[in-house]
């Protein structure tokens, strides 16, 4: 029964809602199957109780509403035909509750009644067009290409991997699903966002038959790894957590993929049993390459991994060169930190109370005090007549190139108050000396929607590290922009610095990192 018209915020639809709803509970059995009733400018949603009490089996005049789509302009509601008569009297006084008011106007009002015996539409049906239009529009973004992960994409029936959750957060293609917190609320296992998984599930490039080793569990990633693989491939997921490692295994099973083996593990391990593996692809942040994923990678394979350097995480695809490895992509992502004997914490310097603060990685001798006290001075603003662009990769080639680097990040209300600017909201790189510090912010342009790159400095020393941080945005914007970007390599930490190419090591616990860029001029 579709309606298709122009609704709007204010009285009227307050009022027409009101009476919607009273019209509308009878035929959801009552108040207590509804958890929520909402409107917003185009459409009313309703949240039923318990979905599962309907099914393909309901009788056909069964009153409850079955689904919505929400398409355009159109809000469309799938009813039994005990619920339709009713129902389209109750959309007809909202609509013309809507009419009333001058800026709101009524197009058309269609109703329809769709039903067949021995059929009733269900959540699968909302499921499948909820999937069909995530992998438009992953591919209207530019992230999904090939058409076995489309397809993929199209046959995983995402929701089963998050019960509870509505089919619209679920399959809304940049929005992640948490499945655990821990005491302190933050999450330790999530659903990742469907446009990182398909990033990840490009760079890897699989194959019909390969063996594939995922590190973190949450089950819906390894559904998709075995529609690629198909069913002569094998894919192991591995998790340290229990509890995930059971939900995962039942959310698998009832999705139909029991053939993917979920082992309770550490991941710095690996999963030696099972090896050699094609693939590794590891769905959690990791800080570190353990010598055991190379050592459990096959002759020719790839490890996906997100890896933390210097406080900024990509989704990087590493394949073996000889003794190292060496990187042919990365993509910027976002992941839940990894758990375990891999696990590596950020340490925070706290600035101004709780709220602004410094996250640095390494054992940096920074003066806090100093710091501190720079903060509360004014600060010098220099602007280098460099467009704002590839901000993605800026901040990864400032990170790679300060001697002393962090991430500054704030509160609202230190924003507010005009302590840092808005680009600390969540985190931006800081280039530091002594008790001085620049960081990157950026204002609009005349007379169009670019952004020009600007620098603030505080501190003692604020005129020299800032005149360092437009010098990298300059030659950043000479050698670098639009260009391949950079070169990742890993070297076990044995390897001596003499014996590693040019550029920023980054030591980690197994190896050390050297990230070049090798269309930077030298100085």
């Amino acid at each position: 029964m579709p309606t298709r018209g122009y609704a709007h915020h204010g009285t009227g639809v307050q009022r027409a809602s009101a009476r919607t709803t009273t019209d509308l509970l009878p035929l959801l059995g009552g108040s207590d199957n509804v958890v929520t009733v909402t409107h917003c400018l185009t459409r009313l949603r309703l949240t039923l109780a318990d979905h599962h009490a309907i099914n393909d089996t309901a009788p056909r005049d069964h009153p409850a509403v079955l689904g919505r789509l929400h398409r355009d302009n159109a809000l469309h509601l799938i009813v039994g035909p005990a619920a339709a008569v009713p129902l389209a009297r109750a959309c007809t006084e909202l609509l013309t509750d809507h009419a009333e008011q001058p800026q709101h106007r009524v197009d058309r009002l269609v109703t329809e009644q769709h039903w067949e015996s021995d059929h009733v539409t269900t959540q699968r049906d909302q499921a499948q067009d909820l999937r069909e239009a995530m992998v438009r529009q992953l591919q209207d973004w530019g992230d999904l290409h090939s058409d076995s992960v489309a397809e993929a994409l199209r046959t995983v029936p995402r929701h089963l991997f998050a019960p509870g959750e509505s089919l619209e957060d679920v399959y809304a293609a940049n929005q992640a699903v948490v499945t655990k917190r821990d005491e302190q609320g933050l999450a330790t296992s999530s659903l990742s966002a469907t446009h990182i998984q398909v990033t990840m599930l490009e760079q890897a490039q699989l194959q019909p038959g390969m063996r594939v080793l995922e590190v973190g569990s949450g089950g819906y990633n390894a559904a998709l790894l075995a529609e690629l693989v198909g069913e002569a491939g094998t894919v192991v997921s591995l998790d340290i957590d229990g509890d995930i490692v059971e939900r995962a295994r039942s959310c698998l099973q009832t999705a139909g993929y029991e053939r993917v083996r979920v082992v309770h593990g550490d991941a710095e391990h690996g999963h030696a049993p099972e090896a050699p593996y094609d693939r590794i692809i590891v769905t959690a942040g990791a800080w570190d390459i353990p010598p055991a994923w190379i050592e459990q990678l096959a002759p020719g394979g790839r490890i996906v991994v997100p890896l933390r350097m210097r406080g900024l995480t990509r989704s990087v695809v590493f394949a073996h060169d000889e003794d190292h490895l060496v990187s042919t992509g990365y993509r910027l992502c976002g992941f839940v930190p990894m758990q375990g004997a891999s696990a590596r914490e950020e340490r925070l310097i706290p600035l101004d109370g709780s709220e602004v603060a410094l996250r640095v990685e390494e054992e940096q001798l920074l003066d806090v005090t100093g710091l501190q006290k720079s903060l509360q001075q004014p600060r010098l603003e220099r602007w280098p007549d460099v467009e704002f662009s590839y901000p993605d990769e800026t901040h990864f080639w400032i990170a790679t190139q300060a001697p002393v680097f962090g991430l500054l990040a704030a509160r609202q209300d230190a924003i507010e108050r005009g302590l840092v600017t808005r680009s600390a909201q969540r985190g931006v790189p800081t280039l530091i000396r002594g008790a001085s510090f620049a960081y990157r912010t950026k204002r609009p342009l005349e007379g169009g929607d670019t952004f020009e790159n600007g620098v603030y400095a505080h501190g003692p020393e604020a005129e020299a590290v800032a005149e360092d941080y437009v010098e990298l945005l300059r030659r950043f914007d000479r050698d670098l922009r639009g260009g391949p970007g950079a070169r990742i390599e890993v070297f076990p930490a044995t390897r001596p610095t003499s014996e590693l190419p040019r550029g920023r090591v980054i030591e980690k616990k197994h190896t050390r990192v050297v990230v070049s860029w090798p269309g930077a001029r030298e100085l």
